[in-house]
């Protein structure tokens, strides 16, 4: 992975999440650019030189080194160094109110705190270049609620900040569970905490304004969408962004035209608790990687992991489970425990943008504390019940897969 700064720059007008450079290192990627420029232009000077001293030698001899100057000024400027840089996309942060009600005790009772309970998994968050999470739940200052009709503490936002992630999908089912209110105070609550966002709208120009953030010198848009919102009507006609093929391609090519080159669509779509991707979630992922508009797609939503797959030559990551929630065997499959970090590692070169390779980290929420652990980190550091990380992992992995399309980090277990 590329260790650099996150240079994030919201196009929704959201305040960056960190001052671009703000640990004092220059960006490995943007050196490589910058020291492949000074290069050529370096050999353009001397065989410009080279040239006017030939004819200033003899003037009746043909222009031999201007024309080599010529030739060799774009052959020396060549193209631009590849520049390579790892996305981590999370899954959903489900906010239960047993899981609130941990995080008002980590706090002291006075407020929530929820860094506690992404510590572990903080790193790989923070070692990649951008990190994206899925927030499912409004977020207000009102009395907080769970299952069916939540809203969340804004103290959330915080924790994502501080865990790492720059950038999160804020399209999901319960988008709407209070109302165009709660849409606008959750971006509110981003925006305060530094971290953009994409997939609702406060404002109909918000919502014309592609989410695009810079990554060593890359321009990467996120576009976010849900497939269904309960049943509850959109407030507003931009209020969230519904999954419908043309419009996301509509909207992919505006974020093109925008500056993006790297452009991730990122799902909340599927049949809950269902490990195959549904009919309609293939149908979207095919239409979706037929264009040249769009690099990567990443899902949500089912609650339960769903394969990785390449399609069209591009990955698909169909679902990522729950990052965190109160679901458990008391309600649900045993598999609500578990989750995955997907990450992406792309390239950007002459030759445009592309994900090299496809890896992911198995999760998983240990009780009571809601701490989400890296399944192998876990097993090693003797962490929860050997045996539960272990059938964790192979539940993960049985599902997402082992071949080129995806490799889980670790490969296997000790």
């Amino acid at each position: 992975m590329v260790d650099e700064p996150r240079r994030a720059t919201d196009a929704r007008g959201a305040p960056p999440g960190r001052p671009p450079g703000a640990d004092g290192k220059r960006s490995p990627a943007v050196g490589r650019r910058g020291l492949g420029a000074l290069l050529a232009l370096a050999v353009v000077v001397l065989v410009v030189a080279l040239a006017v001293r030939a004819i200033g030698d003899d003037a009746n001899e043909p222009p031999a080194f201007t024309e080599a100057a010529q030739e060799a000024a774009p052959e020396a400027a060549g193209a631009p160094e590849p520049v390579r840089f790892t996305v981590a996309a999370s899954g959903d942060l489900l906010i239960h109110s047993p899981v609130f009600a941990v995080a008002l005790e980590n706090g002291g009772g006075e407020r929530y705190d929820f860094a506690p309970m992404f510590e572990e998994v903080a790193p790989y968050i923070e070692d990649a270049d951008l990190g994206i999470c899925h927030m499912e739940t409004p977020m207000t200052d009102a009395e907080p609620l769970g299952y069916p009709v939540f809203n969340t503490p804004p103290d959330l936002a915080k924790a994502i900040a501080s865990t790492g992630w720059d950038v999160c999908s804020t399209a999901s089912n319960h988008s709407l569970d209070q109302g165009q209110e709660g849409v606008a105070s959750t971006l509110q609550a981003l925006d305060r905490a530094g971290v953009a966002h994409a997939g609702t709208s406060a404002s109909r120009a918000e919502a014309e304004r592609p989410t695009i953030v810079e990554v060593g010198g890359v321009k990467v848009a996120l576009l976010a969408y849900t497939e269904m919102t309960n049943g509850i009507p959109l407030p507003k006609p931009y209020s969230v962004e519904l999954a419908k093929a043309p419009e996301i391609l509509d909207d992919a090519r505006a974020a093109r035209e925008a500056g993006a080159e790297v452009v991730i669509v990122n799902l909340h779509a599927g049949d809950e608790y269902q490990a195959t991707p549904s009919e309609s979630q293939k149908k979207l992922a095919q239409a979706l990687t037929s264009s040249d508009d769009v690099t990567a797609v990443i899902g949500q939503h089912v609650h339960i992991v769903q394969p990785i797959d390449e399609v069209n030559g591009k990955p698909v990551v169909y679902g990522e489970g729950n990052l965190i929630s109160n679901q458990d065997v008391a309600c649900c499959p045993e598999a609500s425990q578990d989750g995955l970090i997907a990450l992406l590692d792309f390239v950007v070169d002459e030759e445009g943008a592309r994900v090299e390779r496809t890896r992911y980290v198995p999760t998983y929420v240990s009780r009571p504390d809601y701490t989400v652990l890296p399944v192998g980190d876990a097993l090693r550091n003797g962490e929860v019940d050997a045996a539960t990380l272990r059938a964790s992992y192979e539940r993960t992995v049985d599902v997402v897969g082992t071949g080129p399309d995806a490799r889980p980090e670790p490969a296997r277990l000790p």
